[in-house]
C-alpha cells in the first residue's frame, strides 16, 4: 500500500491506495477532513432566517454566521418577497433568555441539573446570587456552584453573596466579611455584588457594610439591591452608595419612586412571591402615563403603544422550585406578561438585552461579536421553542436536551441532636403566672399569605394548660420553630397563622437566608419526628403525621438545599408532598416555598429565627407573650 501526502485547504491529508503514481490528485474527491485527533475541523456556521433584533424591536431574515461560539456576521437579507425565501429554518430566531436574579438552590437542583431544567425553556444564561449555599458552606459553597455549572453548554454568572448572613439575628453556617467579599468580586464570573439585604445597614453606614459596597464600586461592578418598602429619604440614601435594582417592589407606587430614583425595576415572578399582576397593573399604568403626560415628562401619541411598553426594567424568577420549572421557565414570565398587554418584543427585551447591558454580559442579543446563544421560536407570541443553542452549539433539539449531566457531588453542613416534642413546647415565664391559675395568655403571632414573603403581625389569644401555651386549630393558629442546624443546639418557638394544617407537621431544612431547620405543625410530637427525619437525611423537605402513619422526605443531601437528583424527580417527589400536605389540611399553592421564608428577617413585618421572633418594625427581637389575661 503506497501512502502519500497532500494539502487541502490548509490541511494535510494522508492517502493511501494500491499504485498510488497511476491516481491523478484531480480525480480525488474529499468529502470530510478529520483532523490527527479524530475531530473534524472548526468551520463557520451559517444559517438563513427571521430573526429578532431585539435591540430595536425589528423582524427580518438575515444570514447569520457563527464562529467559535460567537455571532461572526448578521447580514440582512434584502428582499420584497420574504415568503419566496428558501430560508433553513421556519419561525424566528430570538436571542437565549437571561435569569438576571435567581437562587438557584431554590430549585432544589444542582446547577448542571437545572442547566439542563431550562434550556428546553430557551435559557441559556443566568445571573446567580448563591446566598443561600455561601450561608451554609460559605466560600466552599460556592466553589461548588461554579465547579458543577462548567460541567454543562450553560452561561452562568454569579453575584457575590453581599450578606453572609442576612443579619446577626440568626446563626449561619458562615460567614463573608468584607475582605471575603472583595476578593470574590475579583472573579471573572462574578458580574455584580449580589443583593444589599442588611438595608438598616446601609442606612446606618454600617462600617462592614460599607466596605463591601465600595469594593464592589471601586471594581466598576453592578450593586443588586433588595429594599422592600423603603422610600423617601431612606431611599435616596440607600441608592447613593450604587446600588442599582430592586426586586422586592410589593406595589406599583413602590416600583415607580424606585425607578424614578434612579434604581432598575426587577418584576419577580417565582414560586411563592409572584409581583407581576401588581406592578403590571394595566389601571396604575394608565394612571401614570396620564400623570407624567400632564406634567410634562413624556408625549403619548398613542395610548395602547404607550401601554405596550413596560414601566419596568426585567423579568425575573428570584425563588423558583423545581415543579413549576418542570413546566417552564422565563418563557411563562414573557407569556404572562404579553397576557398583560405588554408588547411581545419588549417583553423579551427585559430576559435579553436589559440585563445583558445591565451586568455587561456579552449576550442578550443576536449581534456580531457577541455569544451565539439562540433559540428557534414558532412566533413571538406563543413561543414555542422548537432549538437552543449555546455558544453556537445545537443543545436541544425538539424539546430535547442532547447531553448528560453527570451526578453532582455532595457537600454539608450539619451538627444536630436529636430532638425531642418537649423541645417545641412554649411554656409560660413564671413572671406571666398570678396566683388565680390563668387559663390563657396574649402572644404575637405570624400571619403567612400565599403567594407572598410578607407576613403580618397579629394579636391572638390562646389557652395555657400546664403552663403550656396551646395552638387552636379553630383560629388556624399552630406552631412553628426553628432549630439551629449548625451545632448550637437552640430552638426558637412561635405561632403562625394561615398554613390551614389540621394535623401533622410540615419541616424544611430550606430556610432563608441562614438556613436552619423550620417546622411547623399541630403537635410538638409531629414537629419533632419531622426534624429528625431531616436529621437523619441530613437536609430535606419532610411531611410527618403520626396519626395517619404517613412520613415521607425528599431528601436535599447538598448543603440540606439540593438534591444530587434531576428536575423530573425532584418535581414528582414535590408534588407527593404537596399532596400530603393537603392532605393535612394546608391550602397554600407553595407550603414548602412559603415555609422557607418564614425566617427570612429582611423581608417585613413579623418573623422568627432559631435566636427568638422578630419584629421588623423595630428590626430586632420581641417578647412571643404580650401579657397574661384572666
Amino acid at each position: 500500500m503506497d501512502e502519500k501526502i497532500i494539502n487541502v485547504d490548509g490541511n494535510e491529508i494522508i492517502i493511501s491506495a494500491e499504485n498510488l503514481d497511476d491516481i491523478e490528485i484531480d480525480d480525488i474527491i474529499i468529502e470530510e477532513v478529520i483532523m490527527e485527533d479524530g475531530e473534524e475541523p472548526e468551520g463557520d456556521l451559517v444559517i438563513t432566517a427571521r430573526y429578532l433584533n431585539v435591540e430595536f424591536g425589528e423582524v427580518y431574515p438575515a444570514e447569520i454566521v457563527i464562529e467559535d461560539g460567537l455571532f461572526k456576521e448578521v447580514i440582512p437579507i434584502i428582499t420584497d418577497d420574504e415568503d419566496s425565501l428558501d430560508l433553513d429554518y421556519e419561525g424566528i430566531l430570538i436571542p437565549g433568555f437571561i435569569d438576571s436574579h435567581i437562587h438557584i438552590e431554590s430549585s432544589k437542583i444542582a446547577p448542571s441539573n437545572f442547566a439542563k431544567a431550562v434550556l428546553p425553556y430557551g435559557t441559556t444564561s443566568v445571573v446567580a446570587d448563591s446566598h443561600e449555599i455561601a450561608n451554609v458552606l460559605g466560600v466552599e459553597g460556592i466553589d461548588f456552584m461554579i465547579e458543577d455549572g462548567e460541567k454543562v453548554p450553560f452561561d452562568f454568572y454569579y453575584a457575590v453573596p453581599s450578606c453572609v448572613p442576612a443579619t446577626p439575628f440568626e446563626t449561619s453556617g458562615a460567614i463573608l466579611n468584607s475582605l471575603d467579599v472583595e476578593e470574590l468580586l475579583k472573579r471573572d464570573e462574578m458580574v455584580a455584588l449580589g443583593e444589599m439585604m442588611n438595608f438598616p445597614g446601609v442606612l446606618a453606614e454600617d462600617e462592614e457594610v460599607l466596605k463591601k459596597l465600595d469594593a464592589a464600586n471601586l471594581l466598576r461592578k453592578p450593586i443588586d439591591g433588595h429594599a422592600p418598602l423603603v422610600s423617601g429619604e431612606d431611599l435616596e440614601k440607600y441608592i447613593s452608595y450604587g446600588i442599582s435594582t430592586d426586586h422586592e417592589s410589593s406595589n406599583f407606587d413602590e416600583a415607580i419612586e424606585k425607578k424614578k430614583a434612579g434604581m432598575k425595576i426587577m418584576i419577580r415572578e417565582g414560586s411563592s412571591a409572584k409581583d407581576m399582576d401588581t406592578l403590571l397593573n394595566m389601571d396604575d399604568r394608565l394612571n401614570y402615563l396620564i400623570e407624567e403626560e400632564m406634567a410634562g415628562n413624556i408625549i403619548v401619541d398613542n395610548i395602547d403603544d404607550a401601554l405596550s411598553v413596560p414601566p419596568f426594567d426585567f423579568l425575573v424568577c428570584d425563588d423558583i422550585d423545581a415543579r413549576d420549572l418542570s413546566n417552564g421557565h422565563l418563557d411563562n414570565l414573557i407569556k404572562k406578561a404579553i397576557s398583560l398587554k405588554i408588547n411581545p418584543k419588549e417583553a423579551i427585551k427585559m430576559v435579553t438585552f436589559n440585563p445583558a447591558e445591565h451586568y455587561g454580559l456579552n449576550c442578550g442579543a443576536i449581534e456580531e461579536e457577541r455569544i451565539a446563544n439562540f433559540s428557534l421560536v414558532d412566533d413571538l407570541k406563543n413561543l414555542n421553542i422548537s432549538k437552543v443553542w449555546v455558544h453556537g452549539e445545537l443543545v436541544v433539539d425538539n424539546g430535547e436536551v442532547l447531553f448528560d449531566v453527570e451526578k453532582p457531588k455532595t457537600l454539608n453542613n450539619f451538627d444536630l441532636n436529636e430532638v425531642k416534642a418537649k423541645d417545641f413546647d412554649v411554656t409560660m415565664e413564671m413572671g406571666y403566672v398570678n396566683s388565680l391559675m390563668d387559663e390563657t395568655t396574649n402572644v404575637y403571632l405570624i400571619e403567612a399569605y400565599d403567594g407572598e414573603l410578607l407576613t403580618g403581625k397579629l394579636e391572638e389569644t390562646l389557652f395555657v394548660r400546664n403552663k403550656i401555651v396551646q395552638p387552636d386549630l379553630n383560629k388556624d393558629i399552630i406552631k412553628i420553630a426553628i432549630v439551629n442546624r449548625y451545632g448550637g443546639g437552640n430552638i426558637s418557638n412561635g405561632f403562625i397563622k394561615g398554613f390551614n394544617l389540621k394535623k401533622g407537621a410540615i419541616a424544611s431544612s430550606v430556610a432563608h437566608d441562614s438556613h436552619n431547620i423550620v417546622v411547623i405543625g399541630t403537635n410538638p410530637e409531629d414537629m419533632a419526628c419531622a426534624v429528625n427525619l431531616i436529621r437523619e437525611n441530613q437536609g430535606g423537605l419532610a411531611v410527618v403525621s403520626k396519626e395517619d402513619g404517613l412520613e415521607d422526605i425528599l431528601e436535599l443531601p447538598i448543603a440540606g438545599l439540593m438534591s444530587d437528583r434531576d428536575v423530573d424527580y425532584v418535581a414528582s417527589k414535590l408534588d407527593d408532598l404537596h399532596d400530603l400536605a393537603k392532605e393535612l389540611g394546608c391550602t397554600l399553592n407553595s407550603p414548602f416555598m412559603t415555609l422557607s421564608f418564614m425566617a427570612l428577617l429582611v423581608i417585613p413585618n413579623f418573623k422568627i429565627s432559631d435566636l427568638g421572633i422578630f419584629d421588623f418594625e423595630s428590626f430586632g427581637f420581641t417578647d412571643l407573650i404580650k401579657q397574661y389575661l384572666n
